[in-house]
């Protein structure tokens, strides 16, 4: 199978029309090469516009999502970056190549350890893997913070982890209604919230769902 003619492919026929247009987040992921984070019976796949299986039930973004998360959280190449959800490690090695610093959790050991590989053999230093479940208990500030799956409510843990200028973007809802949201902190403090386009992703491992109502 081609690869390099396949990731054209992807950039063009899929990830542009989803409207992906930096320039920047085009180039690296016309650089960076997918079929080395799918699961070896997943390879000839690898490029395909859909979701991949891994181990625990967990799978990969399709390559838009993916692109379109990455690019909706304007991140600088100063931008220390907290990723929730490691998964295969293919987000994380994106965002890696678009900022200073990446640090992302997993909450599977088997899926960090892969990941792990992947991010070496394709060349991404920056990241740092860690096991973790949940809301982190950290208290590092982060320009970026992105959840790789979908919660019932952005907890107020982590909006508390983003620096001033800070961004956050998480899918917000309930199937079948859910809403990719960036939520940003001024430098006067102030925090904002924007509903930028509508996708349903799998819940997020250990984050709570949602309250139910009582009278």
């Amino acid at each position: 199978m081609n690869f390099e003619l396949a990731r054209f492919n992807m950039v063009e026929q899929q990830i542009r029309p989803w409207n992906v247009l930096d320039l920047t987040v085009l180039d690296k992921l016309s650089q960076l090469d997918r079929s080395l984070f799918v699961p070896a019976a997943f390879h000839d796949v690898a490029y395909s516009d859909t979701e991949i299986p891994l181990a625990h039930g967990e799978s990969m973004l399709a390559p838009r999502v993916a692109a379109r998360l990455a690019q909706d959280l304007l991140l600088k190449p100063s931008d220390n970056v907290l990723e929730i959800g490691t998964g295969s490690g293919y987000l994380s090695a994106l965002l890696g190549s678009l900022s200073s610093k990446v640090i992302s959790l997993e909450s599977n050991h088997d899926l960090l350890a892969q990941a792990q590989v992947h991010l070496q053999q394709a060349g991404i230093p920056n990241v740092l893997l860690r096991h973790s479940s949940g809301v982190p208990a950290y208290i590092a500030h982060f320009d970026a913070i992105v959840l790789t799956g979908s919660v019932a409510q952005v907890p107020e843990e982590l909006l508390k982890m983003l620096a001033p200028g800070g961004r956050l973007l998480a899918v917000v809802g309930e199937e079948p209604m859910m809403q990719a949201t960036r939520l940003s902190l001024d430098h006067h403090g102030h925090r904002h919230s924007q509903v930028l386009w509508d996708v349903v992703l799998p819940r997020l491992h250990g984050f709570a769902p949602t309250p139910a109502f009582q009278f």
